[in-house]
């Protein structure tokens, strides 16, 4: 995954440790199954994933088990910022 310039309503941006690549989040508006768990929307190459980004730890939900349940990731990142003006 990298990181997606269409970003839209982006609050932060964060570097993902161990690749180094770009990303952009903001706030989940959506409402589904799981999405209260997630308050982010990380933003990738092909459009976005949920997720809870902190300052230094990223949980990113990758897929969708059999049961409909969130299959997720920990990425540790670095130079995390919030955009000011939001």
């Amino acid at each position: 995954m990298a990181y997606w310039t269409h970003t839209q309503k982006p609050i932060g941006a964060f570097q993902e440790r161990e690749v180094g690549n770009w990303f952009e989040f903001s706030i989940n508006d959506d409402t589904g199954a799981f999405c209260e768990d997630f308050p982010h929307k990380i933003w990738v190459g092909d459009g976005y994933r949920y997720g809870n980004v902190k300052k230094t730890v990223v949980v990113i939900c990758v897929d969708e088990d059999e049961f409909g349940l969130p299959v997720t990731e920990k990425w540790y990142s670095k130079k995390y910022r919030e955009y000011a003006n939001v």
